[in-house]
């Protein structure tokens, strides 16, 4: 079943749930049709499955932007168990893979996927014809193939984006991180807007390649507030175990980059270890994302864009084993919101 279809039997199922009290099994991945805007004609496709950070409550709000106050059509992907809910311990299912056959730009935000080759095969056709790619946080390390066709992707990360999982470099759920701009990148349109950067999320040990643009670095933070002072103190280097300060010099973790695919195809690239869905209460980090999407096709990036939430968002804390239990696509529709508990309400 193609996305176009799906979210025309998305609502039904939201109304008979809501007329019977029930809950019944609808599509397995949600469709934002677009309001009128610059991106209209454009599709966006999310990719969610981390177990940690809560990319499937951040990657629909970012949809939900993007669909309603920039005139893309986003279609959202999630981890789904077998009695039809979100379940992102679940690496090896990613129902609806098939709508990455028409994607002009793809927002991913996953950790180890294990998917089946039919579904895998979407993701690559898309990276080979050259689609842009936005990767947040442990998208660095997105895949671990045991075995088989799609083995070689455990390297995506370093292969596509620079770099891959190397270490929790600041203190994790202990040191927040402060996003210091480059001062090459200030004038850079991809950065329209974009500052006071600030998330919850330690900074990730990262040394992409020279051909990459840094567009921020990561100041470690005494505590977990925006208001604390920058942490002071010696750290050894996974790579060649040599010392230095923590914030001296301080990590990238945020850059671009022009990959060339195997097919010799160009795929734009942002990559940022930032990301968590609490990382994206901060209008900075959802801007950077929706101009990356403008700049990822090559379409003139606004002064200022729009990222007011569409719904009200109130993510859970990152951690693994901590997410909700029993959300469904259809629970992450436009009108409502999740609220501390697992029900979702209508937004007030």
């Amino acid at each position: 079943m193609f996305p176009g279809v799906a979210g025309l039997l998305l609502m039904p199922a939201l109304c008979a749930s809501m007329m019977f009290g029930a809950r019944t099994r609808g599509a397995e991945w949600i469709v934002y049709e677009p309001k009128p805007g610059p991106g209209m004609g454009k599709h966006i496709v999310f990719l969610t499955g981390d177990e940690e950070y809560r990319s499937e409550e951040g990657m629909p709000m970012m949809a939900k932007i993007l669909s309603q106050k920039h005139g893309f059509k986003c279609t959202v992907l999630f981890p789904i168990d077998k009695d039809g809910t979100i379940n992102p311990d679940v690496t090896t299912n990613l129902p609806g893979a098939e709508a990455m056959d028409s994607a002009d730009c793809i927002v991913m935000q996953l950790r180890f996927r294990n998917w089946p080759d039919d579904q895998m095969k979407h993701f690559v056709a898309a990276l080979d014809r050259g689609v842009p790619i936005i990767g947040l946080r442990t998208s660095t390390h997105a895949f671990n193939f045991s075995q088989g066709s799609y083995k070689s992707y455990n390297e995506f990360g370093k292969r596509v984006f620079g770099e891959h999982w190397v270490n929790h470099w600041s203190n994790h759920r202990r040191e927040a991180t402060k996003g210091i701009i480059e001062e090459s990148a200030k004038g850079l349109p991809i950065m329209r807007g974009v500052s006071d950067i600030f998330g919850l999320t330690d900074v990730y040990e990262a040394y992409p390649p020279k051909d990459v643009t840094i567009l921020f670095r990561g100041q470690a933070l005494r505590g977990m507030k925006e208001t604390d002072e920058p942490a002071d103190y010696k750290k050894r280097r996974a790579t060649d175990h040599a010392e230095q300060g923590i914030n001296d010099p301080m990590m990238p973790v945020a850059w671009t980059r022009v990959f060339k695919n195997e097919n010799g195809k160009q795929n734009k690239i942002l990559c940022t270890t930032m990301g968590a869905a609490v990382d994206l209460r901060c209008e900075g980090l959802r801007r950077l994302v929706v101009n990356a999407v403008y700049w990822g096709l090559d379409m003139d990036i606004p002064a200022k864009a729009d990222v007011n939430y569409v719904d009200p968002f109130d993510p859970w804390m990152y951690g693994f084993g901590t997410g909700r239990k029993g959300i469904r696509p259809e629970d992450h529709a436009l009108g409502l919101e999740l609220k501390q508990g697992n029900a979702p309400k209508p937004a007030q």
